[in-house]
């Protein structure tokens, strides 16, 4: 059995398929949702989406926004959402340093939420960016 999908950020539809479960990063940690799951509305953390279908598993980043859970869809107003193949890699490994190099200095206590998040978000970038090299990595059957 599958449940609807559909992401949603604010420059696009993102996603919008069936699926055979979501993991998504809830306010309260990771959350599975399959077809029939109790409605739930949540906020989204910073972290991963996995989109399940049979054996592959979809990645996408996301940092914040809201879910709603209903027995039949998930829709997702994500912040900021990008699938792993979107995600430059040299790119957000510069970003990752420099967000280390930040919290390096010495910021105003103020600052430091944010540029904790801006870290993560950096972090969780490249997490999800690796699930595509690493995918295309693996060794297929079909090859000699």
């Amino acid at each position: 059995m599958t449940i609807q999908v559909d992401i949603v950020t604010p420059e696009r539809m993102l996603f919008s398929d069936e699926v055979d479960m979501v993991t998504l990063p809830g306010a309260d940690g990771q959350m599975g949702v399959m077809a029939g799951h109790a409605p739930l509305l949540s906020t989204l953390d910073i972290g991963e989406i996995m989109l399940h279908r049979g054996n592959e598993v979809e990645y996408l980043a996301v940092a914040g926004g809201v879910v709603e859970v209903r027995p039949d869809k998930v829709s997702v107003l994500a912040d900021v959402a990008e699938y792993a193949d979107e995600i430059d890699i040299e790119r957000a490994e510069a970003a990752l340093e420099r967000a280390k190099a930040s919290m390096a200095d010495n910021i105003p206590a103020e600052r430091r939420p944010v540029m904790a998040a801006a870290l993560r978000r950096s972090h969780l970038r490249l997490k999800v960016a690796q699930h595509r090299r690493r995918r295309r990595e693996r060794p297929s059957f079909e090859e000699g």
